[in-house]
């Protein structure tokens, strides 16, 4: 059967990337892939600026056509491929000599002529788009003329994003560009990767910063962090220098307060050209909201530590967040209290009252400083107060009480956040709120629930941000190395299986971070989109106007998809639509609410799936539950006893104990004690417990036949499967956590 236009497009398209990995540099390959790839583009003319690190301008390293002189491009809103890499953007226009549509994209935007003057060239269309490695700016990629004279289409612009990201990867390695802002850190041998990852969990859970972490507590100096800094975001450190003014000039009208919120600051230059120190120079919202607050001509950018870009504003480091802490707020409250008459407090207290406002605000900041995953919010009776507790590590914890005086006060402005009815106390409400912290979104999913004492509330933490690497799921050896062969199969149904809250949605995107690849097509549809994946196409669902899962899986069959990630197999529709992708050609993962891998497969029976095109299409289930760990500033080892010996050999299974390698009286486990550091609990954080089954000849047979959940199992086990409680146990002699724990989530 002949190939059709587009799988020719993609096998070609393929080759010639896999001629740019496999060359030394790119310099060495392009000549030998430029026309093939202007055919492929179908385009007339294409160049291909580099940017180096110390000087902020991109460089044409690469073009078509004769003249060898090289172009230096500003970052600044007056070219366009400065315009791109200032923005990181890509722009596609229609005639480059229409200052009209150029004017639509930007008031200073302009195409210089004297290229086309000087070459008898006449450009007219062209596509422009940044050239990235993980969201760092490393060159900018411009396409020109349309073969056939029409528009470039947004198809055309979806192949350049596509060519640009393999030559970004390309670019990373001829730059020693790092991999994250502290691996030229590990490279050098400074800290360990296992430090680096602690240290990390610490700065997320505590609210601290990193840096400052890495600083104080991992003895890096600032010179080595600076060097760290510029390796992975290829702009120049700076540090604070006393001696140096910053363009006041440039200041006026711009509260300094937006400045230290934002963490940026122009510490050289005018209107003409200037210079600004950023935390984060990849941050693409940031820089475009430095070009419109200073809406200079041209820009260079330094990366700095907060601290030093706070000094160059006035204001030292602070590690709290301005206003008042939860306890002045309470007390306020309870001094408001006492002035009013409890049969008036409705029309006496005011959701939008300061006081109330600042309180929800600052109880929403303390419980994600906590590291909370929710917030419960429950009515006391009578005139009892409100009960506040967060859920930290999976085991709630009291964190507050509020006067009953203004329980109601206190949920109607959470309903006003979450764009929910506050005169509707007597039905269930749920709805989303986002808020910010430390100058981020912070999303908020909000379900109220009416009960006897009044209106009770959860506030769920959702907690947006990036990928782990799925080397940091804790996997163990055998089941890591499964998981990356199940998962390398180009088609076929992976399950990720567990309770809500289990870190099912986390191991899934660890594993679409793996192969999210530029030869791969990704969709995913979410509820919500918790983790955003750059490369990846990502969907958030919306039952209400009747988009569900199985909708979005019927519009993914249709986009030409690799890989397709469908958050829940929650019915037989979309269970049943997810196995036919499997057996046409695609790799499906999801997530089921079942309590074991085993379970799993009688649970999708039972939901009518065809046991023949089932076992034909899945790969395999992974069951897994969080389990607290042990504190590590605190935990204290000691030799087990026989009984504690005997119980755990009972528990793993006697006839397998034997290969954890531990013999009776050798025997070292930790207990809990507890410390500041662990809010005396003697546990901080939650680790994965994992159990994998692999689909099989044998397994398939009991699919066929709808066996058991115990008679899969056993096979299971017999074939290197290992359960949540073996898994658990083998962490506890780790000594990652305890054998209290483990019952709690896997008995």
């Amino acid at each position: 059967m002949a190939t059709s236009p587009q799988e020719q497009f993609k096998g070609r398209m393929l080759s010639v990337i896999q001629r740019i990995h496999d060359a030394d540099s790119f310099l060495e390959v392009y000549p030998t892939i430029e026309t093939e790839l202007l055919d492929l583009l179908g385009a007339e003319r294409m160049t291909v600026y580099q940017k180096g690190r110390a000087d902020q301008e991109i460089v044409s390293r690469y073009k078509t056509g004769n003249d060898t002189k090289e172009i230096r491009v500003a970052l600044s809103t007056s070219s366009i491929a400065g315009y791109v890499a200032l923005t990181q953007g890509p722009l596609k226009i229609a005639d480059v000599y229409d200052q009209g549509e150029l004017h639509k994209i930007h008031e200073n935007l302009t195409f210089d002529r004297s290229f086309d003057e000087k070459s008898g060239f006449r450009s007219k269309s062209m596509i422009v788009v940044p050239i990235k490695y993980k969201e760092i700016l490393l060159g900018v990629l411009q396409i020109l003329n349309r073969k056939d004279g029409t528009e470039f289409t947004d198809i055309s612009v979806k192949n350049a994003e596509g060519l640009a990201k393999v030559i970004g990867q390309k670019f990373r390695y001829e730059l020693n560009s790092t991999n994250s802002p502290y691996d030229y850190l590990v490279q050098t041998q400074r800290i360990s990767k296992r430090e680096l990852v602690d240290f990390t969990e610490r700065a997320n859970k505590s609210g601290a910063s990193l840096r400052e972490l890495l600083l104080t507590e991992a003895k890096i100096s600032k010179s080595e962090l600076g060097m760290s800094l510029e390796r992975y975001y290829q702009v120049p450190f700076m540090s604070y220098d006393a001696s140096i003014d910053i363009p006041r000039e440039l200041l006026k009208g711009i509260n300094e307060s937006y400045l230290r919120t934002q963490l940026w600051v122009p510490v050289s230059g005018n209107k003409e050209e200037v210079v600004v120190l950023i935390d984060d120079p990849s941050d693409a919202k940031r820089i475009m909201e430095v070009q419109q607050t200073l809406n200079a001509k041209k820009y260079s950018f330094r990366v700095g530590l907060r601290e030093d870009i706070l000094a160059y504003l006035g204001q030292g480091s602070t590690s709290q967040p301005e206003g008042a802490d939860l306890s002045e707020l309470v007390g306020r409250l309870q001094d408001e209290a006492a002035d009013l008459v409890v049969d008036e407090i409705t029309d006496q207290v005011d959701e939008n009252a300061a006081t109330v406002i600042q309180l929800v605000n600052r109880l929403i900041i303390s419980a994600k400083e906590a590291g909370a995953s929710d917030i419960h919010i429950e009515p006391g009776k009578g005139r009892e107060p409100a009960v506040v507790r967060i859920r930290v590590d999976g085991a709630c914890r009291s964190s507050l009480s509020i006067p009953s005086t203004h329980i109601r006060a206190v949920i109607s402005r959470i309903k006003i956040m979450a764009g929910l009815d506050i005169s509707e106390r007597r039905k269930p409400q749920d709805g989303k709120a986002i808020t910010r912290y430390k100058g981020q979104p912070l999303e908020l999913r909000v379900a109220t629930i009416p009960t006897v004492n009044g209106e009770s509330t959860v506030l769920r933490v959702l907690s947006s941000g990036e990928p782990i690497p799925l080397e940091m799921l804790n996997l163990s050896e055998n089941n890591h190395k499964k998981l990356l062969d199940l998962t390398g199969s180009p088609h076929g149904i992976m399950l990720v299986v567990g309770p809500t809250g289990s870190g099912k949605t986390t191991t899934l995107h660890a594993v679409l971070g793996h192969l999210n690849t530029p030869d791969k097509k990704i969709w995913t549809a979410e509820d919500p989109v918790e983790i955003s994946q750059i490369g990846l196409q990502q969907v958030q669902v919306n039952p209400k106007v009747g988009f569900d899962f199985a909708s979005a899986l019927r519009a993914f069959l249709r986009a030409d998809p690799d890989i397709i990630m469908i958050g829940e197999m929650r019915d037989r529709e979309t269970s049943h639509m997810g196995v036919e992708a499997s057996l046409t050609g695609h790799l499906v993962l999801s997530t089921l609410h079942t309590n074991s891998a085993a379970e799993t497969v009688t649970r999708l029976l039972d939901l009518g799936l065809d046991p023949v095109s089932f076992s034909d299409a899945l790969l395999g289930v992974l069951a897994q539950r969080l389990v607290r760990t042990l504190c590590k500033n605190c935990k204290s080892p000691y030799k087990a006893s026989d009984d504690e010996f005997e119980t755990l050999r009972r528990y793993y299974g006697e006839e397998l104990f034997s290969e954890l390698g531990v013999k009776k009286g050798d025997l070292t486990l930790h207990r809990a004690n507890g410390c500041d550091d662990c809010g005396g609990t003697g546990y901080k954080g939650r680790t994965g417990i994992h159990e994998l089954l692999v689909n099989s000849e044998e397994i398939k047979e009991l699919i066929y036949k709808k066996s058991g959940a115990l008679e899969i199992k056993e096979v299971g086990i017999r074939a290197g499967m290992r359960t949540l409680m073996q898994d658990g146990i083998f962490k506890l002699i780790k000594g990652q956590t305890d054998i209290d724990q483990v019952r709690k989530v896997a008995a």
